[in-house]
């Protein structure tokens, strides 16, 4: 007999005109916003392979968590994708739906504090039709990512200038969405398809790891993203180099870089050891120290992510 089980159909959900946003659409800076003082050699090293793989046709990787939109930074990822910067962005959950909302609503992000403790946290209609077009995308063998920005693209969203989902699909650039069940406010409404979300979101999984195929000679970047990205791209990675072996091909050569505020010393050569909790960070281990052992390199740039991305946008630029 199966264990007890919430019955989702006892929920109300809201409008989401009718939630207080923590986000609005005057804080989604423009491209025109200076670069704010921020000195890095490491940067402008970066900007210059990130040059180097776009001339040699290498993949340029960009892993983000939902941090980025949310500080309102939607318009450079847009930019970088329109001038052929980044080939790949791969976002987690609620990054998806952070987009998804600023694309349809012009404001995101609402109150944890205040709404959960009405159970109104997370409840909101418009949210929802995310799940519908995870079983679209489950029934035709697409991603989440292509099947959302198909969505926003094609039906006009009044916002949709500023979605990376949207941008990638007119572009032809993917934009994978890596889940979590249970992770996300969606993933509390009753139209919640476990099984279609979990497809859809594994066709993103594949669809990233080819990409990864890519990475010989080029970059990869992670922006804020303390779990799923390193776990992601680690899978992806050892696939893509199980299949490059049987071809008597390399995937060794190639820059990665972290993005985050964490302090993690001096010395980013070796991993911390396990009794150091700066071993439990899994971007220091994976992204910075195990996978470019063999012959990559990579950068850890510490700071705000409007410091950071828009600095290395300008160096772009």
């Amino acid at each position: 007999m199966p264990y007890p089980a919430f019955d989702r159909s006892r929920l109300i959900l809201e409008p989401l005109a009718q939630r207080r946003h923590d986000m609005q659409w005057a804080d989604v800076l423009p491209l025109n916003t200076p670069p704010p003082p921020f000195e890095s050699a490491d940067l402008a090293t970066l900007a210059r392979r990130m040059r180097a793989a776009r001339d040699q046709g290498a993949q340029r990787i960009l892993m983000m968590g939902a941090h980025v939109i949310k500080v309102g930074l939607s318009r450079f990822v847009v930019d970088l994708i329109e001038q052929g910067w980044v080939t790949h962005v791969a976002l987690n959950g609620a990054g998806a739906i952070h987009d998804f909302e600023l694309a349809l609503a012009g404001a995101t992000t609402e109150s944890v504090a205040h709404y959960i403790r009405s159970g109104r946290f997370g409840m909101w209609q418009e949210t929802g039709r995310i799940n519908d077009i995870a079983r679209e995308a489950a029934a035709e063998g697409l991603g989440l990512g292509e099947a959302l920005g198909r969505t926003i693209s094609g039906e006009g969203f009044p916002h949709a200038e500023v979605s990376i989902l949207a941008a990638g699909y007119r572009r032809r650039v993917p934009v994978t969405v890596h889940v979590a069940l249970g992770q996300d406010i969606i993933h509390q409404h009753p139209n919640c398809d476990g099984a279609a979300l979990g497809a859809a979101s594994y066709q993103d999984f594949l669809v990233f790891t080819q990409s990864i195929c890519g990475l010989q000679g080029g970059t990869f970047l992670c922006f804020g993203s303390a779990v799923m990205g390193p776990e992601v791209y680690l899978k992806a990675l050892s696939m893509a180099r199980n299949v490059a072996r049987q071809e008597n091909r390399s995937i060794n050569a190639f820059t990665t870089a972290v993005f985050d505020l964490i302090d993690l010393g001096s010395d980013l050569s070796h991993e911390a050891p396990k009794h150091d909790p700066r071993y439990y960070y899994r971007p220091f281990k994976t992204i910075l120290v195990r996978t470019v052992q063999d012959g990559g390199e990579s950068f850890y740039i510490r700071g705000d992510h409007r410091e950071t991305l828009i600095n290395l946008y300008h160096l772009l630029r």
